[in-house]
């Protein structure tokens, strides 16, 4: 595995992987791998030959009241991680690699960034937009791929790369979840192990309200329905919502494009969760 630190180094490996004539599909991630980001790793090799993961910890899509310095760091076990996936690059630029001394262009997205974590977390999607466009700028990759876990960032970054006619395909990937349907997520390592086994009440609630709207129940009741159940089990919720998938407008229909979206909080984790609502 190559293992690129400047624009230089970057640079110098793209062009050793692209010289078999095969594609480079990016991955883009904040570190603290787990085998959801290593799923993503094999989609891109499958969709294009090679895989380049990045490992940056975005500082602009933290809130003032979001402590960046809290997230967690692991670079020694993620190259770990990344080798033994057979990921062909791994690229960890510095803070000035991405936003240079006089930086002073960001990406507002409209549209599917608003609502939802869009509300809850102003400025976010404006710093997630931003990243991902300079490490495309950077990397100039064939496609990038992202977990539909975070099913808004997702959309987000799919009408940012399509409003700006950025030459990316923006891949997908479905959700990993541990054997009791939890999401997996960087985030799950600060559960406590009495949460932990309350956590898989989110998938629960998702995969009950769907059956719910199998069964004719109207969206508001099924959904008011999910948000008692979360409540009951201790979870204090922020949102459980049916959705246009692509949009995130709220819609109390039920077509193939709808979605389910949750953010509930346990205790000092705030957990996030999709599925299909059909």
């Amino acid at each position: 595995m190559l293992i690129a630190r400047t624009r230089e180094e970057l640079a110098q490996s793209l062009a050793a992987l692209r010289a078999d004539g095969a594609g480079v599909a990016l991955v883009p991630t904040m570190g603290a791998l787990h085998d959801g980001h290593l799923s993503l790793v094999a989609q891109a090799r499958a969709v294009c030959g090679h895989a380049c993961a990045s490992i940056f910890v975005n500082p602009t899509q933290f809130a003032p009241h979001e402590d960046f310095s809290r997230y967690p760091r692991d670079e020694a076990g993620d190259l770990a991680k990344l080798r033994a996936a057979g990921c062909d690059l791994a690229w960890l630029p510095g803070v000035a690699d991405i936003y240079p001394a006089g930086d002073a262009t960001v990406i507002e997205v409209t549209g599917p960034a608003q609502g939802w974590e869009g509300d809850r977390r102003p400025g976010h999607f404006r710093g997630v937009a931003t990243v991902v466009a300079k490490l495309c700028g950077l990397a100039r990759p064939d496609a990038a791929v992202f977990g539909e876990k975070d099913w808004q960032q997702l959309q987000v970054i799919r009408r940012m790369v399509g409003d700006l006619l950025l030459p990316v395909r923006v891949i997908g990937a479905p959700v990993v979840r541990e054997s009791d349907g939890l999401a997996m997520s960087s985030r799950n390592r600060y559960l406590t192990p009495g949460e932990r086994s309350i956590a898989p009440v989110v998938h629960a609630t998702l995969a009950g309200v769907r059956a719910a709207l199998a069964r004719g129940v109207a969206a508001g009741d099924a959904l008011a329905d999910g948000e008692a159940a979360l409540a009951g089990h201790g979870f204090s919720v922020d949102y459980l919502a049916l959705v246009d998938g692509p949009t995130l407008l709220e819609t109390k229909v039920v077509t193939p494009a709808a979605r389910l979206i949750v953010a509930a909080k346990l205790g000092a984790v705030r957990l996030l969760d999709n599925i299909a609502a059909t």
